[in-house]
């Protein structure tokens, strides 16, 4: 008969009680525990533990109504040969999935940025900063931690399995020409060997802005989304995820020197790396994006093509965007990206672009997706320029007020994947 234990996990402050099974008639005990985190459209979630007992079991000797966990909704338990979600008849480890649409899971913390440039808010409004200066407040996660106490005796978590998030290397790049260093995140493909690939160039929004090095990872899908075991089983290539650490564009439509540092960066890793230089592509949410249409306009010939997720630019400015492979996204909902793109668009067609526009709904699946996408590329245009329908990118029941509609852009848009097997077919030239 199957006794029970007490599992206690504490994940960014919260503890929560869970009670499993051990198997008591065969011997094998509860060793380890790790927490599996996942990265969503919102940000990253503890959505499994892994339980790892002294020897093998049998996927026959669990059953979800045998676990339970304080606050979480168990979706599903499974044996596995890893601390993984990979599933098996048999193995040492039993995962315990929980729903990541519980409440209360976020991981982020604010905390002080050294060395902040204070600046009073504007009196007419707008952001209290310029290009180039740092944040009130550094964006940090935080690892989940968990504690099994069995008969009396404590067995801590041993580690934390981020899933992709993981598979990138943490670097930092120092550039002689600026002076600036840089942290910066990058995905090397597997067996690249001799072939080159694609790089694609990730840059995360404002708010983001940290010296905490992961942070453009964790925040949501822009980097990750590339280097998950099945777009790179289709799409292999590298990705380049800068931390910035400071306010790299402004509402003025001024870029930070992170501007020539990044592109420094992209140069040094083409000589380390056999690096496509007719397929490198940038992306990037919010300031991320106003960054990607600066690096257009001052290196016009960089990237084969650029996806462009809820952010704005001086229309008056970017007349060398005409001749480029765009896909722009933004929400009907967001009161700055929303017109913006719309003047942008406008001063592109009047530079002689061909633009494909559609409406599309945030709240579609992935046929809907692939639907609506057969139908915009079926127009053969270089630029295609999609808004999310008013209000199709909240939640239910979510708070639809500020800012929200800008930021619930992104959550959706690289969830999208045809886009990305857009951006893949394009080719410089």
């Amino acid at each position: 008969m199957l006794s029970r234990r007490e599992f206690l996990i504490m994940s960014a402050g919260t503890a929560l009680v869970a009670s499993f099974p051990t198997l008591a008639n065969t011997g094998a005990k509860p060793q380890t525990a790790t927490a599996i985190t996942q990265v969503f459209g919102n940000g990253v979630r503890l959505t499994a533990i892994a339980i790892e007992y002294s020897q093998p079991v049998t996927s026959g000797q669990f059953d979800a109504k045998d676990f339970s966990v304080e606050g979480r909704t168990i979706t599903n338990v499974f044996v596995s040969n890893s601390a993984s979600l990979d599933k098996a008849e048999s193995g040492k480890f039993v995962i315990v999935q929980l729903s990541p649409d519980d409440a209360n899971l976020s991981l982020s913390e604010m905390i002080p940025m050294a060395n902040a440039t204070v600046r009073p808010k504007p009196a007419a409004g707008g952001k209290p900063w310029v290009a180039g200066d740092k944040p009130a407040t550094n964006l940090i996660f935080n690892d989940p931690t968990a504690t099994i106490n069995a008969d009396g005796t404590k067995l801590s978590t041993s580690s934390v399995k981020n899933l992709i998030v993981d598979d990138f290397q943490q670097l930092t790049f120092n550039d002689p020409e600026t002076g600036k260093s840089l942290r910066y995140n990058l995905y090397v493909p597997k067996n690249h060997g001799d072939k080159p690939l694609p790089l694609v160039l990730f840059m995360h929004d404002a708010g983001v802005t940290s010296e905490f090095h992961r942070a453009t990872l964790l925040q949501g899908l822009g980097a990750i989304s590339w280097a998950s075991p099945e777009d790179q089983a289709k799409r292999p290539c590298f990705v380049l995820a800068p931390q910035f650490d400071e306010i790299i564009v402004d509402d003025k439509s001024q870029a930070s020197p992170m501007l020539e540092t990044t592109i420094h960066l992209i140069d040094s890793l083409r000589k380390q790396y056999n690096i496509d230089g007719n397929r490198i592509y940038s992306t990037g949410q919010s300031g991320g994006c106003m960054m990607t249409i600066a690096m257009n306009i001052k290196y016009p010939d960089l990237f084969a093509a650029c996806f462009l997720v809820a952010g704005q630019w001086g229309a008056d400015l970017v007349a060398p965007l005409a001749k480029k492979k765009l896909w722009i996204l933004v929400s009907a909902d967001d009161l700055g990206a929303f017109p913006g793109q719309n003047a942008i668009t406008e001063k592109l067609e009047k530079e002689g672009a061909k633009i494909s526009r559609e409406i599309w709904d945030a709240r579609w699946n992935a046929n809907e997706y692939r639907f609506a996408y057969d139908k915009i590329v079926a127009q053969g245009n270089p630029i295609n320029y999609t808004v999310f329908a008013k209000d199709t990118v909240f939640l239910p029941g979510a708070d639809k007020k500020g800012a929200s509609g800008h930021r619930n852009t992104w959550r959706v848009a690289y969830t999208i994947e045809p886009i990305r097997e857009w951006l893949f077919e394009q080719v410089k030239g």
